[in-house]
């Protein structure tokens, strides 16, 4: 049984994540933590939705599989996944979404004080599934509560970042920034917050529909044409923001329209964390499928950039804080599109984000300015289709071979094959971890040519195994 993929557990509610799952994940979740906890008491979870139309329902079975399986619970209502993260401190925590998925789909994401839960503890509570624990005794069954903790997280954001930010934070206030929510979650929180820091906030789609009526829920240049067009006509608004679902990602828009590039966006605010760091060695850690353009201003700051497969941000976080000494400090985490703020959390919170770019790109006097000195390759990514079973034989023949093809300056094999070029650059190949392919990534001058070269390995690969 394979539940969890890179984000929790998603599928369409008629196939996969129905309620007789999330009773069943409920139930395992409770008597995973029962064993693990050592607090001598019921296990504590605050369970969240998003704004989907089978949220409720698969929350109330999830509810009752906690309960069942001796958890206490607080139902903490309809919130962005950050907002649940944050409920998750010093206990557990359990989402519905299914963040950008259709409104067809649905998951649920487990936390453990403000982390999502790692591989092991995923492959456990798997394990509980499969074997179908009964429910507890009568009186081993835990309550479920009502709460609120949406008013406290939009708090602790704004307190983080005046107090954190406070030059950039004040350059903000009077700017126009549009955002849009994509009638998702986020819509209970962006703007919010925005205002409370003194900007404008101009919100489309902040109404919350299940259905996602204004457009996908995915942020992507096709889908926010609205939000682009509104930036551009309006020499008013200053920058603009697109969400997700669940507000766990995010697009920026630029005064002319033009949706900033996903690793600019990153590249800038590591290069912010590193230069504000007393530390003195500030890491930032990303993924094998980040551009370049993140070590170049990381190193520019005076840190260092590490890698960490896709999914597993917290995990090379805490790989990091462990292997380094006391002047080691992971002060960003994030890969495209997802950010983890660590002094402020360590979960993935594109509403910080939100805010944070935008206060950012104040302070420099716009965005145009703040990306400036951002060196941005030609940048690609493509994928070759693979059977999941053929995947290992694939990636081997790869390994040996896409090496043989470049000019090169380093291989890096931990996660998927990452090679370095010699002109600059770099193309790394990986196989999906939720669908039939191997993904090509690349970045350099000669983009076209470099991705051509790849595919053709791939494919040749794919074809051998």
């Amino acid at each position: 049984m394979t539940l969890f993929g890179t984000a929790g557990i998603r599928g369409d509610v008629r196939e996969a994540v129905d309620p007789e799952l999330a009773l069943a994940v409920g139930r395992a979740a409770a008597r995973h933590a029962v064993t693990t906890d050592d607090s001598g008491s019921s296990p504590s979870f605050a369970l969240g939705i998003d704004g989907r139309e089978t949220s409720e329902g698969l929350a109330a079975a999830a509810a009752a599989g906690l309960a069942s399986g001796g958890a206490e619970v607080e139902q903490i209502g309809r919130v962005p996944t950050p907002t649940l993260a944050f409920a998750s401190r010093g206990r557990r925590g359990v989402m519905i979404t299914a963040s950008h998925n259709p409104p067809t789909d649905n998951g649920i994401k487990l936390f453990h004080d403000g982390v999502e839960y790692d591989g092991e503890a995923e492959s456990r509570v798997e394990e509980l599934v499969a074997a179908d624990p009964a429910p507890g005794n009568w009186d081993e069954w835990g309550s479920i509560r009502d709460g609120s903790v949406l008013d406290a997280y939009r708090g602790a954001v704004v307190d983080y970042l005046t107090e954190r930010f406070p030059e950039a934070i004040q350059a903000l206030a009077g700017q126009r920034v549009a955002v849009d929510c994509g009638n998702g979650v986020a819509g209970l929180a962006t703007p919010q917050i925005l205002g409370a820091l003194g900007a404008t906030p101009v919100a489309l789609n902040a109404n919350v529909d299940g259905s996602f009526p204004a457009r996908e829920s995915k942020p992507t240049p096709e889908s926010l044409t609205g939000l682009r067009r509104l930036v551009a006509a309006d020499e008013q608004i200053a920058i603009g923001i697109g969400h997700d679902g669940d507000g766990d990602r995010l697009a920026v828009v630029d005064p002319d329209g033009d949706v900033v590039h996903e690793d600019t966006v990153l590249a800038v605010i590591a290069e912010r964390y590193v230069r504000d760091s007393a530390a003195g060695d500030p890491v930032v850690v990303t993924t094998p499928n980040a551009s370049g353009r993140i070590d170049e201003r990381v190193a520019a700051a005076g840190g260092r950039t590490e890698r960490i497969a896709l999914g597993l941000l917290h995990e090379g976080i805490a790989r990091e804080r462990a292997a380094g000494g006391d002047d080691t400090a992971v002060v960003f985490a994030a890969e495209p599109w997802k950010h983890v703020h660590p002094a402020f959390g360590g979960w993935i919170d594109a509403i910080v984000s939100a805010a944070l770019i935008a206060a950012l790109a104040a302070e420099a006097g716009g965005i145009e300015r703040l990306t400036a000195d951002v060196v941005e390759r030609p940048y690609r990514k493509e994928n070759v289709p693979c059977p999941d079973a053929a995947k290992t034989a694939a990636m081997r023949r790869v390994e040996a071979a896409l090496p043989e093809r470049f000019e090169s300056t380093a291989v890096d094999t931990e996660y998927g094959i990452r090679v370095e070029l010699a002109g600059g650059g770099w193309v790394l190949v990986r196989p999906s971890g939720t669908e039939p392919y191997l993904r090509i990534y690349a970045e350099a001058d000669a983009v076209d040519e470099v991705v051509t070269t790849a595919r053709g390995v791939v494919e040749g690969a794919v074809e051998a195994a």
